[in-house]
């Protein structure tokens, strides 16, 4: 990414107002540039995550990404993360898309603490050596990310929800 901010954003803040309150030198601020200590641990023991991908001509998928065992992801260095891939549907949407296109967004929600963050970057299908293997025993492959944004939003209409939550009638 070459700026803080693309000029399609530029324009949403300045037809709904917002420009005064984001001119682009206070984006740098909002933006991390890396992921610190505590948003690594925060993010390494959340259950889950989404990961947005796009092909070769825009087209989007959103997916969801679960711990099966280990750590969610491990956050290598503030600049780089690694998550594992494990056997799905056998569609590669995600992964078909990464090879297409790296960009790469993810998004981790805390519902119980109502709280969010979001990774954006650049993703690349890895082998997992030993080390990460020996984490992820089931994975078949590894995505790594070259982060580029690191930024909280705000934890309004976050539902307050927690893991023993009785599932939807729908979705027995």
């Amino acid at each position: 990414m070459s700026g803080v901010s693309h000029p399609g954003e530029g324009r949403a803040r300045l037809r709904f107002g917002m420009a005064d309150r984001w001119p682009e030198e206070c984006l740098f601020r909002f933006y991390q540039r890396g992921i610190d200590d505590g948003t690594a641990l925060w993010i390494e023991a959340l259950p889950f995550f989404f990961i947005a991908t796009a092909d070769a001509g825009g087209h989007c998928d959103c997916s969801f990404r679960g711990r099966e065992t280990g750590p969610l992801l491990q956050v290598l260095t503030p600049g780089e993360l690694v998550f594992p891939d494990y056997p799905g549907n056998g569609l590669f949407n995600s992964l078909g898309n990464v090879l297409a296109n790296p960009h790469i967004g993810l998004l981790f929600v805390d519902f119980a603490a109502q709280s969010r963050m979001r990774v954006n970057g650049e993703a690349a299908l890895i082998e997992l050596d030993d080390t990460l293997k020996n984490c992820w025993p089931r994975a078949q492959y590894g995505v790594q990310v070259r982060v580029e944004q690191v930024y909280g939003n705000c934890g309004r209409r976050i539902p307050r929800m927690t893991l023993d939550a009785p599932p939807l009638e729908w979705a027995k």
